[in-house]
């Protein structure tokens, strides 16, 4: 067995026995290598692997929370509305993932964000403040969009519901609607 086939072997070990830690101490005896290499494999295995935790009993793969449930909003608004724009969406439960804009010459960028509570929200428009910067949102004249990640569909449906009640979503072009159809 080489030493990718037995970082493989590892996680499966540990995907099978996901309520107990595994010593590495059993894991040098099962493979037939030393503790020395099992600590080795662990941490090029946690690179790509970020939910296994090393604990003071052994080695422990934590198990995914559900999967939460995602939903791109295209968003059109002036800049001044921005903060209300973000504080709909994190009163409801949604966190933001990202920023994107499609520009006719440069096509989709996207930022990251990462944005879930008023206080990260606060944090984002202050960081503004002072600065020539502007929303990525000013170079498509407010139009951009959002994705929205949430711990379910419904609280999706009620962020979408809120950010119309605020006039703060743009249609779909007929091309975007083909391609949210496909997704």
């Amino acid at each position: 067995m080489n030493s990718k086939e037995r970082r493989n072997a590892i996680v499966e070990v540990l995907q099978k026995n996901p309520d107990h830690p595994t010593p590495g101490k059993e894991l040098s005896k099962m493979f037939n290598v030393s503790r020395q290499t099992i600590v080795q494999d662990m941490a090029l295995i946690k690179t790509f692997n970020p939910n296994i935790a090393s604990t003071s009993e052994g080695y422990l793969m934590i198990k995914d929370k559900s999967p939460l449930h995602q939903k791109e909003f295209k968003m059109h608004h002036a800049a001044n509305r921005t903060e209300e724009e973000l504080f709909t969406i994190v009163d409801h439960g949604g966190r933001v993932k990202n920023v994107s804009i499609s520009h006719r010459v440069y096509g989709r960028i996207t930022v990251e964000l990462d944005i879930r509570s008023r206080q990260d929200a606060i944090d984002f428009m202050e960081s503004f403040k002072g600065s020539k910067s502007k929303y990525l949102g000013e170079v498509t004249s407010g139009y951009h969009y959002h994705l929205v990640e949430a711990d379910n569909d419904q609280r999706l449906q009620l962020i979408e519901q809120k950010l119309k009640e605020a006039d703060l979503l743009a249609p779909l072009s007929p091309w975007e609607k083909e391609e949210s159809e496909m997704i």
